[in-house]
């Protein structure tokens, strides 16, 4: 008895087997009602939106290539507003549209870290 799996190939119908998704990137959305610094209050949400329209204008949103998620409170709140990719763990740490588009076209469509925005490690809550 043959207990291994065939091979597949990865194709837009069919993601690789590393992942369903190529790189994924999660947004930080989180608000506080207490008033701490959050990254709501930086219009995190309008870089989410603009993310993601970005990624599918590009044509690479979809399984087998990008995802763009909302997440809540990434523990990163001095480095506000944050946002990270995975597999390779980047953080990054944006101002503006102009940073997200470069994000999108560098990393998430040309596999190329940021680095000019890349959180500093020891950049917590």
């Amino acid at each position: 008895m043959n207990l291994s799996t065939p091979t597949q190939t990865a194709s837009p119908e069919r993601p690789s087997d590393a992942g369903y998704y190529q790189r994924h990137i999660f947004f930080c959305l989180n608000q506080r009602d207490n008033g701490d610094t959050c990254c709501a209050q930086f219009d995190a949400n309008a870089a989410f939106e603009r993310c993601k329209s970005q990624v599918k204008a590009a044509g690479l949103a979809g399984p087998g290539q990008v995802r763009v998620n909302k997440a809540g409170c990434l523990d990163r709140c001095a480095a506000g507003p944050v946002a990270v990719v995975y597999p390779e763990a980047v953080w990054y740490s944006y101002v503006d549209g102009t940073d997200i588009d470069e994000i999108v076209e560098s990393h998430l469509k040309n596999g190329q870290v940021v680095l000019r925005l890349v959180t500093p490690d020891h950049m917590g809550r």
